[in-house]
């Protein structure tokens, strides 16, 4: 699996650093808008991450998997 996003479309809801903080941040220093922490996550935080793509209003988290 590999994650992106795209920080154009970024309306900082939140949702998927909330879902997958393993995976996901939305930090101050940033304005709040979403950074991955980790573009090829675990196994086991997949899951995780397809709910955060799900979730995120504005379609910004891209998941592909390898």
């Amino acid at each position: 699996m590999k994650v992106t996003v795209n920080p154009t479309t970024c309306i900082a809801s939140g949702n998927c650093s909330r879902t997958a903080p393993n995976v996901f941040a939305n930090r101050p220093q940033d304005g709040g808008f979403v950074s991955v922490l980790d573009e090829h996550p675990p196994e086991r935080e997949w899951s995780a991450v397809r709910e955060a793509e799900m979730l995120c209003p504005s379609a910004t988290i891209h998941v592909r998997e390898d």
